[in-house]
C-alpha cells in the first residue's frame, strides 16, 4: 500500500483578475487572506504537511505571488518535507501537469483555499488509488453539505441517485493518469459555464447527467471510458469537505466552522 505522496497545491490567481475577496481583506493574493487568525494557505499547509504520508509540497503560483507566499509557506518545510515553488500556467490543467512532472507519484491535488481539508479525506483518496484507480475526485453528497449550512454551496451536480459537489481534492496515481488533468483544462468552473462542462465530459454524458439518467458512479465509468483511464469518485461523508473559500459567503461559513459557531450563522 502506498503510504507516501506529494501534494500539488494550486495557489495562483486568475491572470489579470483582481480577486475581490483579497481586495476586501487588503492582501495581494486570496491565499493570504486571514481566517480565524491564520492565513488560508497556512491553514491548508498545516493540515497537509502534518499528514504522516506527505513527502513534499509543490506550490503552483505566479511569480509575484511567490514572493508574498514563500515566507508563509517555508515555515512548514522540514528536512524530510521540502516545499517547492513552481510558476503556474494560466490554464489549471497545465499547472497540474507541471506540478506532477516535478513531483513523485502518487499525487494529491488540492487548492490553497481548501482550509477544511482533513487527513481522513486524504487517506480515502490514497486508499482508492491503492485499490486500482488511476485518478480520483473527492465528492460530498448534497444532503451532507446542506447539513452543515444551507448556503454552503450554490449549485450541485444532480445525478439519478445523489446530488453532489466536488471537494477540490483529487488523486492521480502516476504520469499515465495525467490524462485526467484534462478535466481542468476548461478552468474547472463548470457550474457557471455549460460549454466548459461539455468540452470536458462530452455532450452525451452531460445530457445523461442533465436528465438524471445516470448514477454518480455510472457517470465516472463513462468518464473513464472517455479518458481511457480508471477514474473514480471518493465519497466523503463530511459535508465540510466541499466548502472552500470562494467568496464572502463561503468565507463566513468556513470561518464559522473553524470557530465552531456555524449553527448560529445567519447569512
Amino acid at each position: 500500500m502506498t503510504d507516501k505522496f506529494d501534494i500539488i497545491l494550486l495557489a495562483a490567481q486568475r491572470t489579470g483578475v483582481v480577486n475581490p475577496l483579497a481586495e476586501a481583506h487588503q492582501v495581494s493574493h486570496k491565499c493570504l487572506i486571514p481566517i480565524a487568525g491564520e492565513q488560508l494557505i497556512a491553514r491548508t499547509l498545516q493540515t497537509v504537511t502534518s499528514h504522516p504520508g506527505c513527502r513534499a509540497v509543490h506550490i503552483l503560483i505566479e511569480p509575484d505571488g511567490e514572493a508574498a507566499v514563500r515566507p508563509v509557506a517555508e515555515k512548514f518545510a522540514r528536512d524530510d518535507l521540502p516545499i517547492h515553488f513552481l510558476q503556474s500556467d494560466s490554464n489549471i490543467a497545465e499547472s497540474v501537469i507541471l506540478g506532477c512532472k516535478n513531483a513523485t507519484a502518487p499525487f494529491v491535488v488540492t487548492t490553497a483555499d481548501n482550509v477544511l481539508v482533513k487527513h481522513d479525506s486524504i487517506d480515502k483518496v490514497l486508499r482508492s488509488l491503492n485499490d486500482g484507480a488511476d485518478a480520483v475526485a473527492g465528492l460530498a453528497n448534497k444532503e451532507d453539505i446542506l447539513g452543515i449550512h444551507p448556503k454552503a454551496q450554490k449549485g450541485y451536480y444532480e445525478f439519478r441517485d445523489h446530488g453532489v459537489a466536488n471537494c477540490n481534492l483529487y488523486g492521480i496515481r502516476d504520469s499515465h493518469a495525467l490524462k485526467a488533468a484534462d478535466i481542468f483544462r476548461e478552468g474547472g468552473q463548470f457550474m457557471s459555464n455549460p460549454k466548459r462542462l461539455v468540452n470536458a465530459f462530452g455532450l452525451i454524458n452531460i445530457l445523461m447527467m442533465r436528465f438524471k439518467l445516470v448514477t454518480v458512479d455510472g457517470a465516472f465509468r463513462r468518464m473513464s471510458k472517455r479518458f481511457g483511464i480508471e477514474i473514480r469518485r471518493v465519497p466523503l461523508a463530511d459535508g465540510t469537505q466541499a466548502i472552500d473559500v470562494d467568496n464572502d459567503r463561503t468565507y463566513q461559513i468556513v470561518e464559522a466552522i473553524l470557530e465552531d459557531r456555524v449553527k448560529d450563522l445567519k447569512i
